[in-house]
């Protein structure tokens, strides 16, 4: 039997609720573990995403990301929760990068504030029927705001602008549905719009087996937000705070930044909740 420490962690708190945001399983030392463990792990855990600290040459630390069905190359909440548990190990500061399969990441801290830097982006045009997308979220055309972009700022994503916050609100997607496969097989969608001046409502849905969930916060998301500004042609620089997970009771805040040179940032509070052990 082997002693392995892990911390739990909510990530894009909301104000001063600690029990909000989403949560996250951090290992503190995932180098006795093999990639079916750690996958497993992810799913005992069961939570969004579970992450293992590793050893790296050429940052603070090398970081695997599993949610319970599969390993992620990048993920924005889990970059931002284990920028904070590296610190508190001692292996960075305020400012430090991280190794992540999608490539070096750049976070840094404002106290218990944590912002990334997203790696480069890239998009492409949905290829589907509009109408069919509208369909595939429960939605009609006219809920449609604006082009839908598959983004990827290391993670790809269908980005949806919607016309409306009660449109955000009545989104119900159909599992199983072509319009919403990306790429790499997974079902997933980002909706969100407007809601005041550099503000925005958002839902973010994925697919886990026959089912759709939804996510309280989605920090690869955001930056995939970020994305779409950049293919629109939107005037920069884009600052925007965003409400995410309200109709899953788990109410998060997310600021995005895209400024004058495209360089795209999201950053969040995290707060750790419990540090843990497991024998094995």
């Amino acid at each position: 039997m082997a002693t392995h420490r892990f911390r739990i962690l909510n990530v894009f708190t909301d104000g001063s609720s600690p029990l909000s945001g989403n949560p996250l399983c951090v290992f503190e030392d995932g180098s006795a573990f093999d990639t079916a463990a750690m996958q497993a792990l992810a799913r005992q855990f069961n939570l969004s995403e579970t992450t293992f600290v590793l050893p790296s040459a050429s940052a603070a630390a090398r970081v695997r990301i599993f949610t319970p069905s599969y390993e992620m190359p990048f993920a924005g909440h889990p970059t931002l929760g284990t920028a904070q548990v590296c610190r508190a190990l001692g292996l960075g500061g305020d400012s430090l990068r991280l190794e992540m399969t999608a490539g070096l990441i750049e976070v840094r801290a404002a106290a218990n504030r944590w912002t990334l830097t997203a790696p480069p982006v890239r998009s492409r045009e949905f290829p589907g029927d509009p109408g069919e997308l509208a369909h595939a979220l429960g939605l009609e055309p006219a809920d449609l705001g604006g082009r839908p972009l598959l983004v990827a700022a290391g993670k790809e994503q269908l980005i949806v602008p919607l016309t409306s916050e009660a449109a955000v609100r009545r989104a119900r997607p159909r599992p199983g549905s072509p319009a919403l496969t990306s790429a790499d097989g997974d079902a997933m969608a980002y909706v969100f719009a407007r809601t005041a001046p550099g503000r925005a409502l958002a839902r973010f849905f994925f697919s886990q087996g026959p089912a759709m969930l939804e996510d309280p916060a989605t920090g690869s998301a955001t930056a995939n937000l970020g994305g779409w500004h950049l293919a629109m042609g939107e005037p920069l620089p884009v600052r925007l705070t965003i409400s995410q997970g309200e109709q899953v009771e788990r109410p998060s805040r997310l600021h995005l930044e895209v400024d004058a040179g495209g360089e795209i940032r999201v950053g969040g509070e995290v707060v750790e909740i419990a540090q843990g052990t497991l024998e094995w």
